[in-house]
């Protein structure tokens, strides 16, 4: 009986349903959302990309991705991912860490953190190529 693939890599990881994304769906303000999920990637996600689309201060727009960015990261490590491996984008749970993850890429670019912006760049690629056509191509 063979064993398991070894070079096939990790398995992708699917994420849980975020519940800030039903109530901004519903159209609940933002900032009510984040202050209610303070834990959700795509709460912070949407904070950075309304922030960013509104013209606020580029430091403040990074801040709000790099929350994104590492509640994104806690998440991914207690639903099993080991640091690498595919985040798909068609699991729609999955979008709210790959968004801060380009929010991240994109405000660490506006304020010349060149070298982050470049490894979030990388990062979003490896883990969904779709969501980096989608949100960075």
């Amino acid at each position: 009986m063979p064993g398991p693939d070894l070079m096939a890599g990790p398995p992708p990881t699917h994420l849980p349903e975020d519940p800030a994304a039903a109530e901004l769906a519903e159209g609940r303000p933002t900032g009510d959302v984040v202050r209610a999920h303070p834990e959700s990637p795509f709460a912070w996600a949407t904070l950075a990309e309304e922030a960013r689309g509104s013209g606020a201060d580029e430091l403040t727009v990074y801040a709000y991705a790099r929350v994104g960015y590492h509640r994104s990261l806690d998440l991914l490590r207690r639903n099993g991912w080991k640091g690498h491996g595919p985040v798909p984008w068609e699991h729609e749970p999955n979008r709210g860490f790959l968004r801060a993850l380009a929010a991240l890429s994109q405000a660490a670019a506006s304020i010349g953190e060149t070298a982050e912006a470049e490894r979030c760049a990388t990062f979003l690629r490896d883990s969904s190529p779709t969501a980096y056509d989608a949100l960075l191509g």
